[in-house]
């Protein structure tokens, strides 16, 4: 790759514009889960009840978005993701309240896909008519079985008989509607594997995610790891439902996501796009483009330092860094990789800045490999590619 000066973004144009805000608590944490949540049992309450000061985190959250204004002056917010964690945690009340003032303080379009994540087992009838009241049209359940077994394996605190209830009563309030299910369980059979996708299969909703369980470092599953199924056995899964998917209509569009004719997830895609998002909330990452530079930032990551820090000092932030030049070919690509279409070769330019020719050898060595289509027009992995997707990612490190 040609040396590239730290200064030699030139971006003509600004990317889509998203709002990621981190929700930080949930009801318990699961063994697999390396994501920034904290049980409720162990954060503290001003009410006694919660188990977490929801006043409290929702002003610092509307702190923290002010903070990231002067950045975004004149841009416009396509899609907020109210992630977590267990954002339904949140009572209607605050979640108007979070939400009244982001549409106060950006301009978000009218038409703006709005997800909130949730768990079947924090989900009530009344609760999320009253969510979708607040202007949320899009929820994402965590769902990840729907077999008495597997969840207690999974330490989900729901059955499988809550989990399709919770979405029969989100399929009566939501637009779009979501179901993560995860595969290659603990002892998972190909006929238990098959059974999950036809249950969920049943509800059609619009959108699927399919995860393969992975031990993630500094999980609890890190240090005592139930049996998984061999590598050749998660590989017969994964044929074997991924026929289901296509069959029933569902098209993969990105390594984990299927959805019907036009029902992808809009934030998602921003984000393996290379788009734009401003992350407010404990632990949040942002990353926001200028005209000659692309920053990134961190937040802090525990609730009570990220609200401690908004108070005292106005901000959370713990990083705020320039991208060097050199590093953008393997940012950009460690994303639009991830996607079975890929992206046109004019989005490298014009979301980085620089000139396709700088990953001319990447591009050499992913196609003579067969790991990245010959398509003259298009970034695209091979299925090939897809299947070895770390390999071919690496292929644009500087």
């Amino acid at each position: 790759m040609p040396k590239l000066q730290a200064n030699a973004v030139v971006l003509t144009a600004l990317p889509p514009l998203a709002l990621y805000i981190h929700f930080p608590w949930c009801e318990k944490k699961c063994p697999y889960c390396d994501f920034n949540s904290h049980q409720i049992k162990d954060a503290s309450g001003a009410d006694g009840k919660s188990g977490f000061d929801e006043k409290r985190y929702i002003k610092a959250l509307i702190a923290d978005l002010e903070t990231e204004l002067p950045n975004i002056w004149g841009r416009q917010v396509h899609s907020i993701f109210i992630g977590g964690g267990t954002p339904s945690l949140l009572s209607p009340e605050g979640m108007d309240e979070l939400l009244s003032a982001v549409r106060a303080r950006v301009h978000l379009e009218p038409d703006a896909e709005i997800t909130m994540e949730a768990n079947p087992g924090s989900i009530e009838a009344d609760k999320f008519a009253a969510f979708a009241q607040c202007g949320i049209n899009r929820v994402s359940i965590g769902v990840q079985s729907f077999q008495d077994e597997q969840l207690k394996a999974l330490g989900r605190i729901h059955n499988g008989q809550e989990a399709k209830r919770a979405i029969q009563i989100a399929l009566d309030h939501f637009k779009s509607v979501n179901l993560d299910l995860m595969y290659g369980l603990p002892n998972q059979s190909l006929e238990a594997a098959k059974q999950d996708v036809e249950t969920a299969l049943s509800f059609k909703t619009p959108h699927l995610s399919f995860y393969n369980l992975t031990l993630e470092p500094n999980t609890y599953f890190a240090s005592f790891p139930p049996k998984l199924p061999s590598e050749d056995e998660v590989d017969a899964i994964f044929e074997q439902n991924l026929d289901l998917l296509t069959k029933a209509g569902y098209q993969r569009y990105e390594v984990s996501a299927y959805a019907k004719k036009d029902q992808e997830c809009k934030h998602n895609l921003n984000y393996w796009r290379f788009g734009d998002y401003i992350g407010i909330g404990a632990g949040a990452h942002g990353k926001v483009s200028f005209p000659g530079k692309i920053t990134r930032q961190v937040r802090e990551r525990h609730p009570e330092t990220y609200m401690s820090a908004i108070e005292n000092k106005g901000n959370a932030l713990i990083e705020s860094r320039e991208i060097e030049a050199k590093d953008l070919p393997f940012e950009f690509m460690l994303n639009v990789l991830r996607l079975t279409n890929g992206v046109d070769t004019n989005t490298f330019s014009e979301r980085t800045g620089l000139p396709l020719s700088v990953m001319s050898k990447g591009l050499g060595e992913a196609s003579k490999k067969g790991l990245l289509d010959k398509h003259p027009s298009k970034l695209k992995p091979t299925e090939l590619g897809l299947r070895y997707l770390n390999n071919l990612q690496e292929m644009f490190l500087d």
